[in-house]
């Protein structure tokens, strides 16, 4: 995400921010996505995620974008670290913009809503969630 903050390209653009792996392994995927959007890129195993979260908070503060879309693999620890950030910047900035979040599994696009990124930094709402199913599939 090496961007100026106060880049033109980013003033109400519709944001696409993508992890790294995807658009080394799902280049077809991310060029689709990418239609009409302004795209960044950033790999959250070589930056940390506060220095990401800043950077998306101040965007939102600096660019004002129409809207930020999500773009991850599902299941990679680093790529969730992305959407904890942007939910974090969200609530810092009060940023009122759609945001949006996509993970990539087995080549297939999946929505994700903000509750399911809130839920996934809670574990033991999780395995309590876990706990009911088993429960109800119990009985």
């Amino acid at each position: 995400m090496s961007a100026s903050v106060t880049s033109p390209l980013l003033k109400n653009a519709r944001l696409l921010i993508v992890g790294s792996c995807v658009i080394r392994e799902l280049q077809p995927i991310v060029e689709e996505w990418s239609k009409d959007r302004v795209g960044l890129h950033v790999c959250l195993q070589e930056h940390h995620m506060d220095s990401v979260g800043f950077k998306v908070a101040t965007i939102a503060l600096k660019a004002q974008p129409s809207s930020i879309t999500l773009l991850t693999m599902n299941g990679s620890p680093h790529c969730v670290q992305l959407h904890f950030a942007v939910e974090q910047a969200r609530q810092l900035t009060s940023y009122k913009g759609l945001v949006e979040h996509f993970v990539v599994e087995k080549g297939r696009v999946f929505k994700v809503s903000e509750e399911a990124v809130k839920a996934a930094r809670h574990l033991a709402s999780i395995e309590a969630m876990l706990q009911l199913r088993q429960r109800s599939q119990q009985s």
